[in-house]
């Protein structure tokens, strides 16, 4: 007999019927009082060898739909390595189907990574002695808001990730990134005497161990918090928001996942009221730069921007684009296949955000002079 569970950290999935192997009905579950429903993870045991036809009921009322053309569910039997499994899309049903060759298998939308995950690599890069650290202050549910800083310049490099609990590849990006920094990677030597860098590598602690998509335990999207966040509802972005006014921002990365678009990109602040030509020819500039260095990246792909003036200010970019007139961007990188190098074994996977991040350093070193 089989049995699937989610009742876990960072799990989320709801158990219609499992009684048959060939037909096992489950559901998202939303975020808590939030609508929002996207993010998948549970476990089944038992499973060796016997073909299992999984059916996510509830997919065609997800909140981005347009998410399941083209994707195919991530799987793993150690939490380590994830790879691709069959999957489809028809009549409002997500549809995996897969023979587990071990007893106990973890399928996913994308790689997973539990908040436990997030304060055990915080505690390994602590210990490293490369990097100033603090809590910046409790999440909701009691979770640490953990922040790091690096550098000597007077320039204040600030990125942070995984706003979005269920965009994973965030995490898998600041574990590449973080690395980096520890391993005294000699390419970003000079950005180091020129720009102190401020990460916070999770801001939703609390939505990554609910298992949710997009918002915190208050249910709040909160990249859609930072013009007026709170300390009742919304204190991850109050923390971080203090802190940057403390250190003033010349630079800012926020790192998520889009689910429909299959490649990288980023993401500007054009459309803020203090949009200028500076800013733009510093968007060009990183964007060229990240070209020229990963064959990850592309420019064909991405958001349309907003009109002048009318960008929404609640955006964590946007905003911080507006309060401190400087170079803001988001990146987003795929829960499918890239179309840019893709790879059908792994997809868009752990290996090649952390990859990604280091390429995103290489970037920032180059562009540093140009900033200030």
């Amino acid at each position: 007999m089989i049995s699937v569970t989610s009742d876990f950290d960072n799990g989320n999935i709801r158990v219609i019927d499992a009684a048959d192997p060939a037909a096992i009905r489950l559901e998202i579950a939303p975020d808590g009082e939030a609508a929002f429903h996207q993010w998948f993870y549970y476990r089944v045991a038992g499973a060796k060898g016997r073909d299992l036809v999984m059916n996510i009921e509830n997919a065609g009322k997800s909140s981005y739909v347009g998410g399941w053309k083209g994707y195919n569910a991530v799987a793993s039997y150690d939490g380590e390595t994830w790879f691709r499994i069959d999957t489809g899309y028809a009549d409002g049903v997500l549809t995996m189907r897969h023979r587990p060759e071990q007893d106990e298998i973890a399928y996913a939308y994308f790689a997973a990574y539990p908040a436990a995950r997030v304060d055990a690599f915080a505690e390994e890069m602590r210990k490293t002695g490369r990097f100033g650290y603090e809590n910046l202050g409790e999440s909701l549910d009691g979770q640490a808001l953990h922040y790091f800083q690096v550098g000597e310049g007077p320039l204040n490099f600030w990125v942070i990730a995984r706003q979005h609990p269920g965009e994973t590849m965030g995490s898998w990006w600041m574990e590449g990134f973080l690395r980096a920094l520890a391993d005294g990677d000699p390419v970003v030597g000079d950005l180091l005497t020129r720009a102190t860098l401020h990460i916070v590598p999770c801001m939703n602690p609390d939505g990554a161990k609910r298992g949710h998509l997009r918002t915190n335990a208050a249910g709040v999207d909160l990249n859609r918090a930072w013009r007026n966040t709170t300390p009742d509802k919304s204190p991850e972005v109050f923390h971080v928001r203090e802190k940057m006014r403390a250190t003033g921002v010349d630079f800012f990365l926020d790192v998520h996942g889009d689910e429909a678009i299959p490649n990288n990109f980023l993401d500007s602040a054009e459309g803020v009221p203090v949009w200028d030509d500076r800013q733009a020819a510093l968007f060009r500039a990183y964007s060229d730069a990240l070209l020229k260095i990963s064959s990850e990246f592309q420019t064909k792909d991405g958001y349309p921007a907003s009109p002048p003036g009318k960008a929404n200010l609640d955006i964590a970019n946007k905003y911080v684009a507006e309060t401190w007139r400087c170079l803001s961007m988001t990146l987003e990188m795929p829960f499918k296949d890239a179309d840019v190098n893709p790879d059908p074994d792994v997809g868009w996977s752990p290996a090649r955000c952390a990859n990604f991040a280091r390429e995103h350093l290489r970037a920032m070193a180059q562009i540093v002079g140009e900033i200030g």
